[in-house]
């Protein structure tokens, strides 16, 4: 954990529940008193809103994977020095909806290979991973309904269509292991109060260590 806040992030598949849920921890730390700062990737901060326009609309060819990267990094830095640390600093929790993470996953391993300058840039202009992340996992198909039936104008991601959740699914169970000490898998098939109770139980012992450190 980070000695000023908690830094709290969420990931998953397309149409997973993640923002939902994102949500829903915010509002229930709230009404607990805590200071919360609910965010985003791409976006966050008005720069990196710019950029998230850029990279979630349109074809699905638009960009290059590599540019892809680019652009991500970019947005993300931009999040870190204007929203992240500054919350951090100032000892809220930060709740994001898709950090780093995604990158390796879209970039890194879903659309390119090219994890290795994922983590590249990663550790060159970003430096900081969050304090707990929650994996909300379903199955790729259900999932991929749920988001196309948003229809809204970022789907570009969606439009690469099943084969590419199926990967991304797939990668970010990886990633659970691979970070095991900071990842939490969550059962997004279930209802979204008994997956928001899980969440809660994520995190709870995570405050509570962090409670008790500053004592």
């Amino acid at each position: 954990m980070t000695a000023e806040g908690l830094f709290v992030s969420f990931e998953g598949i397309d149409g997973s529940g993640k923002s939902t849920q994102a949500r829903r921890l915010a509002d229930a730390l709230r009404a607990r008193g805590r200071d919360v700062v609910l965010t985003r990737e791409p976006g966050g901060s008005p720069g990196a809103e710019e950029i998230r326009a850029l990279v979630l609309q349109g074809d699905p060819d638009r960009w290059s994977a590599e540019t892809e990267l680019l652009l991500f990094t970019a947005a993300r830095r931009d999040h870190l020095e204007r929203t992240i640390r500054p919350a951090l600093a100032a000892g809220k929790i930060v709740i994001c909806d898709r950090f780093a993470d995604s990158t390796r996953m879209y970039q890194g391993l879903s659309r390119g290979d090219l994890r290795a300058a994922v983590d590249i840039l990663h550790d060159l202009m970003i430096g900081q991973e969050p304090d707990l992340t929650l994996l909300v996992d379903m199955d790729p198909i259900a999932a991929l309904r749920r988001a196309k039936a948003r229809a809204t104008a970022e789907e570009r991601f969606e439009d690469f269509g099943q084969a590419l959740q199926d990967r991304m699914r797939a990668g970010f169970l990886a990633l659970a292991d691979e970070f095991a000490h900071r990842f939490r898998v969550i059962d997004g098939t279930r209802d979204e109060d008994t997956v928001a109770a899980a969440v809660l139980a994520a995190v709870d012992p995570v405050l509570a260590a962090r409670a008790g450190a500053g004592t």
